[in-house]
């Protein structure tokens, strides 16, 4: 059975300034994993990056000193001295990193170069590198490998759409397309034993990790009716008349205040008492109710019990 990481890891937030090419020294330290205070001990020392600064003397990067800075901040988490770093060109740097080769477990050559791509919108790029990788690890391992600490990389892990939104939108949406095109070509399974409703509520727009479950239920044989987002509970309740239902599952990232998502769980168990109603995502915290019918999901390795305690182990990746 799979020892799988949190579905959602410890989110990395960041503010940025009004333009989207515009970065504060703590955004770059989000981004390329290097404390301010380095970066700056870096700058004076080395002088091989020299940031503008607002009238206020506060340092403003571009997106160029991001793009130089990524590769930077790569070599030195790879082994290279930040001396060694300091006495290539921007060219020799770049060729450093194209020479990095990934090694087994190690994929955040990849992170990066999704990063970089999503930063100057290279759509080409981006899909040839998620397409190599689908072709050579699976969908599973993509996602929990590569997807997942790029999109937490970048602070967007589906918590908010005022950090960067049009890089947001422009590699989410990829990720997206990916993940429902390999669900589709899962086997259509006609057990009836169950039939797991997918789900976000009205409000709720992350989708990716919601694709992410469907996607393993599905090749786990489980059959599902996936709603995707905005779904409210008059939508539910018509389809329950039409249709058998085992559960409701949801994942809320957006829902994080604890009325908010305790009215939304204590209306769906409630309309539903003799349904199993699956939660899974950072919101969980904010849950103080326990319905009889609600089983909360914290983690990915949670989830792999839940979809397991259905049907049968998941593949080892």
């Amino acid at each position: 059975m799979l020892k799988l990481a949190q579905i959602c890891p410890e989110l990395i937030l960041f503010s940025v300034t009004a333009a989207m090419n515009h970065f504060t020294i703590k955004d770059i330290e989000n981004l390329c994993g290097i404390k301010a205070h380095t970066l700056r001990i870096w700058e004076q020392r080395y002088q091989f990056f020299k940031p503008n600064r607002k009238e206020s003397q506060h340092r403003i990067y571009d997106s160029e000193d991001l793009k130089h800075l990524l590769r930077i901040s790569f070599l030195y988490h790879h082994g290279f001295k930040i001396s060694k770093i300091a006495g290539l060109s921007p060219l020799q740097i770049q060729e450093e990193v194209t020479n990095i080769q990934p090694q087994p477990c190690n994929y955040d050559i990849f992170v990066h170069q999704l990063v970089e791509a999503s930063i100057l919108f290279d759509e080409e790029n981006f899909e040839k590198i998620i397409n190599n990788l689908l072709l050579s690890i699976g969908v599973e391992k993509c996602i929990l490998s590569v997807f997942y600490p790029f999109l937490q990389r970048i602070g967007l892990l589906w918590m908010t759409n005022h950090v960067i939104p049009a890089q947001e939108h422009f590699s989410s949406n990829i990720i997206r397309k990916k993940i429902i095109s390999a669900t589709d070509e899962l086997k259509i399974n006609k057990d009836e034993n169950y039939n797991i409703v997918i789900f976000l509520p009205t409000g709720e727009v992350h989708e990716i990790p919601l694709l992410f479950v469907n996607y393993l239920l599905k090749k786990q044989g489980i059959r599902t009716t996936y709603f995707g987002n905005n779904v409210s509970n008059d939508t539910l309740k018509y389809y329950s008349q039409y249709k058998k239902i085992s559960h409701f599952y949801s994942h809320l990232i957006t829902h994080l205040d604890s009325a908010g998502t305790d009215d939304f769980i204590g209306k769906l168990c409630s309309n539903f008492p003799d349904k199993s109603i699956v939660i899974s995502g950072p919101a969980c915290g904010c849950i103080k109710q326990q319905p009889p019918n609600l089983l909360r999901l914290h983690s990915l390795e949670e989830v792999n019990e839940f979809i397991y305690s259905l049907h049968k182990p998941l593949e080892t990746i």
